[in-house]
Parts: C-alpha cells; sequence; structure tokens
C-alpha cells in the first residue's frame, strides 16, 4: 500500500502536515501509530468521530503528498 520506508524518512513531516489539521491528537499519540496509516485513520475517527472513509482519504492525500516523489515504485 505505501513505501515504509519513505514514510518512516518523512515521518516527522507527514506528522507535523497531520497535526495541523487534526490538532487535539498529541505527539504521543501520533508516535504510538508508528506511521502506519490505518492506525492514524482509526486515531483520528476515534478523537474527531468522522466518517473512516473520509479519514481514511485524507490521511492518504498527506502520505502521497510526501512519498510520491520519493524514487522508484513510488
Amino acid at each position: 500500500f505505501m513505501n515504509t520506508e519513505a514514510v518512516q524518512g518523512k515521518w516527522n513531516e507527514i506528522k507535523g502536515e497531520l497535526h495541523k489539521a487534526w490538532g487535539r491528537i498529541t505527539d504521543n499519540e501520533w508516535e504510538q501509530t508508528k506511521g502506519d496509516a490505518e492506525k492514524i485513520a482509526g486515531l483520528i475517527q476515534q478523537k474527531y468521530g468522522e466518517k473512516k472513509e473520509e479519514v481514511g482519504r485524507k490521511v492518504k492525500d498527506v502520505f502521497n503528498r510526501f512519498t510520491s516523489s520519493s524514487g522508484p515504485g513510488a
């Protein structure tokens, strides 16, 4: 689904971007997701009560923005 290494390499940037959109989630909570898009979507859904599909799409958009230009296979 997503290049984990690319996500790990960009995690701080991705996390910062996600935090702008969902500021009630703490840094510690972000870290517990370990950059896993599914876990992130679940966390956001839990905190904000947004629809899972909607959250999943937004999270993927952020991930794609930071990882799509990360070399071969991206």
